[in-house]
């Protein structure tokens, strides 16, 4: 069956990407509007979103793709060899990325935002070409099940009873033993190997949307039954959060339930927008964005070193900037704001060339 490119998913990634860019690079730390930051502990901002929205896109992509071939009468032993190779270079990208801010193993850090995406990528590729869709959705739900019952239920070891915070938890003393490297906040680390199972149910969320989309549903009902599976989600990792605080750090199981639905629902927007209605002009940046998605966050992040460390006439170009928008009578939490839109601004531009070109760098 010959899938139609989902421009709607596309413009989903990048504007994903693009957030992600945004809230990684303000003009300054010491001055960010509080949806632009993480939730401290317990709780979601705007900013708590972006990330399972990669991971989720990342599972729909999964169903997306492999289901063409498949369909092709290919075998899933010959499809291992790209799902590895593409998990390994993912995750050594992730590891080179951490490395080049210390320049020093001792203080490498092995968990990271590329590193879990690389393995929920492989996990959820693997699952994927080798289960059927209800197979993939009870994984997911046990995934889930279990790491509430463990992270509920079992003492936290040295503290007699189960605990769920900062660094005194069951996954950050797991991950105290498996983890290796430096941890990115000395006692846990909000990539850790623990946490990232619920993390891999955030894939399968992905998923089981994209069987969905590739089904023999008509458009319009296949928005709706995303629509209301989305909100239907929402609604009950909303209730487990009662039980179960909805925590990013820890990836809780109400997490991934609530964030996923929210993905769930904008793509059905996406869908009916720019598929549906064709306004594709509204989602353009998105999808130039989304066509190299990765290769754009590691092209951001080498691009802090100029903006960030590198000095210009005695100051960093963030300074530069702040200085400036500061003297027109700008607040500095403003001023951060359209710093980081600036560097948005300038990263869209290799993309926009790449895009033109019809360049799409896969790693």
């Amino acid at each position: 069956m010959e899938t139609k490119r989902l421009l709607s998913l596309d413009s989903l990634r990048g504007f994903t990407i693009a957030a992600m860019i945004l809230v990684n690079n303000p003009g300054t730390w010491g001055h960010v509007y509080a949806p632009l930051l993480h939730a401290e502990w317990n709780g979601l901002t705007p900013t708590d979103l972006i990330f399972p929205f990669f991971l989720f896109i990342v599972g729909v992509s999964i169903a997306l793709a492999y289901t063409k071939r498949i369909e092709q009468g290919i075998k899933p032993n010959k499809l291992y060899g790209k799902i590895i190779s593409r998990s390994i270079k993912i995750f050594v990208v992730g590891l080179l990325l951490n490395y080049i801010h210390h320049f020093s193993f001792a203080e490498l850090r092995i968990a990271g935002v590329l590193q879990r995406i690389a393995v929920v990528f492989l996990v959820c590729s693997l699952l994927f070409v080798h289960t059927k869709w209800k197979t993939q959705a009870i994984i997911g739900a046990f995934l889930l099940l279990g790491y509430w019952l463990t992270m509920m239920f079992i003492p936290t070891p040295g503290h007699g009873s189960p605990m769920l915070e900062p660094g005194i938890n069951l996954a950050a003393w797991i991950d105290s033993y498996l983890l290796p490297g430096k941890m990115w906040n000395t006692t846990w680390d909000p990539e850790g190997l623990y946490s990232t199972l619920p993390a891999i149910a955030t894939g399968i969320f992905g998923m089981l949307t994209g069987k969905l989309i590739v089904g023999n549903l008509s458009q319009e009902r296949k928005i709706i039954w995303l629509f209301s599976i989305g909100t239907i989600a929402c609604i009950v990792g909303y209730l487990w959060s009662l039980h179960f605080p909805i925590n990013k750090n820890l990836w809780t199981s109400s997490f991934v339930l609530v964030t996923g639905g929210m993905a769930l629902v904008l793509l059905a927007l996406l869908m009916f927008f720019v598929d549906g209605l064709n306004y594709k002009k509204v989602a353009h940046v998105g999808i130039v964005f989304g066509a190299n998605a990765i290769t754009v966050y590691v092209l951001a992040d080498l691009l802090t070193f100029l903006f960030y460390r590198t000095k210009f006439w005695g100051q960093s170009l963030n300074n530069h900037f702040l200085n400036g928008a500061t003297t027109l009578g700008a607040s500095m939490e403003l001023a951060s704001l359209l710093y980081a839109l600036v560097f948005i601004a300038i990263n869209f531009i290799p993309a926009w060339v790449l895009f033109r070109k019809k360049i799409f760098i896969k790693l």
